[in-house]
């Protein structure tokens, strides 16, 4: 039996608010830009349940900082896989933030990619 294809979830965690990307596992399909959501728990939590819907292996990558500690924990706990890394400041593909879309969308797509192919 194959292994399922995990989804790629890439946020960019703020004080007030997470932008969210996703892209699939084993798919050279660019990342898909979904939005943004508050930091609450109930707001992760609902796109959680929505991501889900579409498929229910979620890994989840986010750079390190102060704002994703508690983040990091709810997901861990509910028996989510997270990848936190170190800035994408020193990654080329931060160079493509912003191109097309919202201005976090570009970020929030990289970080997708980078979680997707360091899984790989």
């Amino acid at each position: 039996m194959a292994e399922p294809t995990p989804l790629f979830v890439g946020l960019d965690v703020h004080k007030d608010s997470i932008a969210v990307a996703h892209a699939l596992g084993h798919s050279a399909d660019p990342p898909v830009f979904v939005g943004t959501v508050g930091t609450r728990q109930v707001d992760v939590s609902k796109l959680v349940r929505r991501l889900q819907a579409k498929n229910p292996d979620l890994v989840f990558a986010y750079e390190a900082g102060p704002c994703g500690y508690g983040l990091y924990r709810d997901l861990t706990a509910q028996g989510f896989r997270c990848q936190v890394g170190r800035a994408l400041a020193d990654s080329e593909e931060a160079g493509r933030q912003g191109e097309d879309g919202p201005p976090r969308c570009g970020r929030t797509r990289a970080v997708a990619a980078l979680g997707r192919s360091r899984h790989s």
